[in-house]
C-alpha cells in the first residue's frame, strides 16, 4: 500500500507496535509519524531517495561527500550553528549514506521538534558554502578512506569482492568512493548532485516519539512546506547487473593479517527484485545456515568437525536492485582456505538435512523476535520505516514482513538455495597473511 494523503492511522505493527500516521504535503514531502509516549524524546529523521549507487559515473563518493558538506551552513545559518543548537539542547544528531539512501537525524525533547524542522528544511533548499570549505572537507573524507580501507586488508577484500560480484552495477563501487575520484570532487559536483536530489518530493520525513500526528503535520507544513517541489521525483538511472556466468576468486595478502578468512558472496535478488517469497526465504536460509551457534554451518564446521573457529551467514535484502547473500568462515590453524572451501561445499551439499521443521521454526521465531524487540526503540522504528520507504517498499510491506517470514516452507528454502547459492553466482574471497 502506498503512503496516503490523509493523516489517518493506518494500523499497528505486529507485536503491539504503535499506531502510525501518514501524510503528504502539497510539495510532495512524505511524512510518517510513529507516536511513542513512554519517554519525552522525539527522533526526527529526513530520508532522501538517493545514495552512493546514484553517484554519477566518474564521481564516486559524491553522495557521501555531500552528506559532509550539508553541515557547512546555509544562507540563513552559518556552518556549525545547527550542530551547536542541537548540542545546547542536550540532543544528538548524525547522518549516514548508504547505497540507496541518505539520512539526517536528531533526537531532542519534543518541544524542540519545530526548531529541528526549521533547520533541516532550511538546508534542504538553502545549502550555501564557500569554496574554501571544500578542500578541507575533501581531505577529511580522504583520511576517512585511508583509515577505514587503505590500512585494513579486510576492508580491501570486501571492496574487491563487491567489485567482482557487481561487474556492471554501482553496488560494486564503495559508498565512500574510490580514492582517485574523491580527490577530484569539487563544489560544482556537490551542488549539481544537491540540485538533482535534495527536494521535498524526493524526501521522507519520519518522526518517532512523544508526539501527536496533527502537531507534526502542522509544524512540517510551516517549515518544510515552504520548500518548492521539483515537480517530478528524480529518476534513478542505474544499469542492470547481467546474469553471471562464471565463479570468481579474489585474494588479498597482507602482513597485517592475523587470521586467514574465507568469504563468499552470491548474487541474489533483493526484497524489491525477488519473485514470490524468495527474499523472505533467503532471510530464513541465512538464519538457518549461519545465524549463530545453533546454525547448521556452525554445528557442522565448528562443533562437529573442528574445521573452523567461526562461521556465519547474512543476507542484505533491503536494496533496490539485486543484492548479496554472504557466507564467511575462519579456519583452524591446521586447515588452509582451499580445504575449508571444499568442506563448506560438502556441508552445503548436505544442507537439506538442516531443513527440518524444528530448525525452520526456530530460525523464523528468532527473526521475528528480533524485529519485535526493535519496536522498543523509537529510533529503530524510525530507521525501519525510513529505510524501507526510501528504497520503494510500502508501509504494508513492513507490517506484513513477519507473516511472510512465517509462511516460508522447506520447499522454499530448497528452491532458493538451489537457484542462488550456485557457482556461477559466486565470488570467493581469501584473506591471507603475506609472508614474503
Amino acid at each position: 500500500m502506498d503512503l496516503r494523503i490523509d493523516a489517518a492511522p493506518i494500523g499497528r505493527l505486529e507485536g503491539g507496535g504503535p499506531e502510525l500516521s501518514t501524510h503528504r504535503l502539497d510539495n510532495g514531502l512524505d511524512i510518517v509519524v510513529i507516536p511513542d509516549r513512554r519517554v519525552p524524546v522525539v527522533t526526527h529523521m529526513v530520508w532522501y531517495r538517493n545514495g552512493s549507487a546514484d553517484d554519477p559515473l566518474g564521481r564516486s563518493g559524491i553522495a557521501h561527500f555531500l552528506e559532509h558538506l550539508m553541515f557547512k551552513g546555509t544562507a540563513a545559518h552559518p556552518a556549525g550553528e545547527f550542530s551547536k543548537v542541537v548540542s545546547a539542547l542536550g540532543g544528538q544528531e548524525n547522518a549516514f549514506t548508504s547505497y540507496d539512501y541518505t539520512a539526517y537525524f536528531q533526537r531532542v525533547a519534543p518541544e524542540h521538534l519545530g526548531r529541528m524542522m526549521e533547520f533541516e528544511a532550511d538546508r534542504m533548499s538553502g545549502l550555501n558554502f564557500d569554496e574554501a570549505v571544500v578542500a578541507p572537507e575533501r581531505d577529511v573524507v580522504l583520511e576517512e578512506r585511508r583509515m577505514r580501507v587503505e590500512t585494513d586488508p579486510a576492508a580491501q577484500l570486501s571492496e574487491a569482492m563487491a567489485a567482482a560480484l557487481f561487474v556492471h552495477h554501482p553496488y560494486g563501487i564503495p559508498i565512500i568512493g574510490w580514492m582517485h575520484e574523491i580527490e577530484h570532487l569539487d563544489r560544482d559536483a556537490a551542488f549539481d548532485y544537491y540540485s538533482r536530489f535534495y527536494c521535498p518530493d524526493n524526501a521522507i520525513l519520519v518522526v518517532s516519539g512523544d508526539v501527536a500526528a496533527d502537531d507534526v503535520v502542522r509544524q512540517a507544513e510551516a517549515t518544510y512546506g515552504r520548500n518548492a517541489p521539483r515537480g517530478a521525483r528524480p529518476v534513478r538511472i542505474r544499469p542492470r547487473e547481467p546474469e553471471p556466468r562464471a565463479s570468481r576468486l579474489v585474494s588479498v595478502a597482507d602482513p597485517k593479517v592475523e587470521q586467514p578468512t574465507l568469504q563468499r558472496l552470491y548474487l541474489a535478488p533483493s526484497a524489491l527484485t525477488a519473485s514470490g517469497n524468495d527474499s523472505h526465504a533467503l532471510e530464513v536460509l541465512a538464519e538457518i545456515l549461519g545465524g549463530g551457534p545453533t546454525s547448521f554451518l556452525y554445528r557442522r564446521l565448528v562443533l562437529d568437525t573442528g574445521a573452523a573457529v567461526n562461521v556465519g551467514a547474512w543476507y542484505m535484502g533491503s536494496a533496490i536492485d539485486d543484492t548479496r547473500f554472504a557466507l564467511y568462515a575462519v579456519p583452524t590453524e591446521s586447515l588452509d582456505l582451499d580445504e575449508l572451501g571444499r568442506r563448506i561445499d560438502t556441508v552445503l551439499g548436505e544442507a537439506r538435512d538442516a531443513f527440518d521443521e524444528v530448525a525452520i521454526e526456530r530460525a523464523k521465531t528468532r527473526l521475528v523476535a528480533e524485529t519485535i524487540y526493535s519496536l522498543d526503540s523509537q529510533s529503530s522504528l524510525a530507521r525501519i520505516y525510513g529505510s524501507a520507504l526510501a528504497i520503494g517498499e510500502t508501509l504494508e510491506d513492513v507490517r506484513s514482513w513477519p507473516q511472510h517470514i512465517r509462511a516460508v516452507t522447506r520447499d522454499d528454502l530448497v528452491r532458493v538455495m538451489e537457484t542462488y547459492l550456485v557457482g556461477r553466482r559466486l565470488v570467493t574471497g581469501h584473506l591471507v597473511k603475506d609472508r614474503a
